[in-house]
């Protein structure tokens, strides 16, 4: 603030002048402890495993510095987390001294900081978020309590992800020199990556909007992707560390796998936020047969396990009793949310939230699959030898980026809103989900490696 003093017709008259502080005026003490760890920690990634990094993965370390900067000082919280998640997963790194048998003696390696503890405590917090997201949804007294702990556990259960993430990625070194690579290889790995960061994303929004009843809603998907993560552990013992094939040995995949999954994990975020806007919408009508997102929601949760338990047929015996639970978990649910749909449209936040949240959504996701996509044109042009080949898994993509492409045209020229946004939001999650998923199981072409 500057104070300038001038005169006037013999007059002394004071004018005040404030100036705006500039962005790194702006940093805290801590701002600048958190670039000095991010520092030190690339500092030390570069120490530990700069030989098995050629000049691309060193670019792209250095290149995470300034990322993880801005990410840490435009949300704080995200700084807070990164900062829990290296200071655990540098203590289980540290805890194996490079013996991968130390995860069975080591107390804490065995029963929270390996990689598959850290992902089984996420699996467990995740439900447990939801649990007490949906208990906060149809409290009378405690709603705000159970949906704020509904939130930190959400919190926990992306933290454990990233540990689990981290030290997963020092398990793959250990095993060879050969073998070690970001845990972004296979099914197991990205189901992981969908979970934390659509959990992410819906607490940035549930921060910004000062509303936690969406979450109920939101963890719906990240629990059902958790189940099937569950499921194809136990039938496909999933979670073992395999080699690369070598079309995936190239620094391309730090980049286009978690660059897609962004877009994945916001256009689930934003289908959950359309079937929350329907059911708000719906609240009040009696007749069962216009109730269609439910029935919709009903008819998925069922067809669902047809298909999977007809998979499990060939793995574990208990992977088709999986999907029986999981039916009548299903049908729970659906007929919960059908006999409550009155309080839970009286507890999500209004249309206009709902409507922005699903635009903001998938406009991110949008952004982030372009670039996944041109990506992976990259990618392809250097392992097979064409940036197209139209194999199935591109042929999807193609499909899913133009269907969000046409719905941000509509929005943006055409100024849709409301119901049909909240459909064609809601289609989209069909759309996207068969491509991540339906080809692998229907489908085969160059990207089957995340075979059912």
């Amino acid at each position: 603030m500057n104070t300038a003093t001038t005169t006037v017709s013999g007059k002394a008259t004071t004018s005040t002048i404030t100036l705006n502080e500039g962005y790194f005026s702006k940093r805290s003490t801590m701002d600048w402890v958190f670039v000095l760890l991010v520092l030190l920690g690339v500092g030390y990634a570069f120490m530990r495993h700069s030989a098995s990094m050629d000049f691309y993965d060193k670019s792209i370390l250095v290149g995470l510095v300034p990322a993880v900067v801005w990410l840490g000082w435009f949300w704080r919280p995200l700084r807070n987390l990164m900062m829990v998640v290296a200071f655990f997963a540098l203590l289980g790194i540290s805890s194996y001294q490079g013996n991968l048998a130390r995860a069975e003696t080591v107390f804490w390696l065995k029963y929270f900081l390996s990689s598959q503890s850290a992902i089984l405590w996420m699996s467990v917090l995740f439900f447990m978020s939801t649990i007490f997201y949906w208990l906060g949804m149809f409290s009378t007294k405690q709603s705000e309590a159970m949906e704020s702990l509904g939130s930190k556990i959400a919190w926990a259960a992306v933290t454990m992800a990233l540990i689990g993430t981290m030290v997963r990625w020092h398990e793959s070194h250990l095993l060879g020199p050969d073998i070690g690579h970001i845990p972004v290889s296979n099914l197991y790995e990205v189901f992981v990556l969908f979970c934390w960061m659509t959990t992410a994303f819906y607490l940035y929004y549930e921060a910004q909007y000062g509303t936690k009843a969406l979450g109920a809603m939101v963890m719906l998907v990240v629990s059902a992707a958790v189940g099937f993560l569950l499921w194809y552990t136990l039938v496909r013992e999933a979670h073992e560390i395999q080699p690369l094939v070598p079309a995936l040995k190239s620094w391309w995949m730090k980049l286009h796998v978690p660059a897609n999954f962004i877009g994945y994990g916001t256009f689930a975020l934003a289908a959950m936020v359309a079937f929350a806007y329907l059911i708000k919408q719906q609240a009040n009508e009696t007749r069962w047969f216009k109730l269609t997102p439910l029935w919709m929601l009903g008819i998925v949760l069922c067809f669902l396990p047809i298909v999977f338990r007809s998979s499990s047929a060939s793995g574990a015996a208990g992977g088709s009793n999986y999907w029986l639970v999981y039916s009548g978990i299903s049908a729970l649910i659906v007929g919960g949310i059908l006999l409550g749909r009155k309080r839970i449209a009286a507890r999500l936040p209004s249309y206009d939230i709902l409507d922005d949240v699903m635009y903001k959504s998938i406009a991110v996701g949008f952004a982030f699959f372009t670039i996944a996509t041109v990506l992976g044109a990259l990618w392809a042009a250097e392992a097979w030898g064409g940036y197209w080949s139209w194999d199935p898994k591109e042929t999807w993509a193609l499909i899913v980026w133009l269907n969000y492409a046409a719905w941000l045209h509509m929005r943006l020229m055409k100024g849709l809103r409301g119901t049909v946004a909240a459909w064609w939001a809601l289609a989209g999650l069909a759309v996207t989900t068969f491509a991540f998923l339906g080809v692998n199981m229907f489908l085969s072409g160059l990207h089957s490696y995340g075979t059912l």
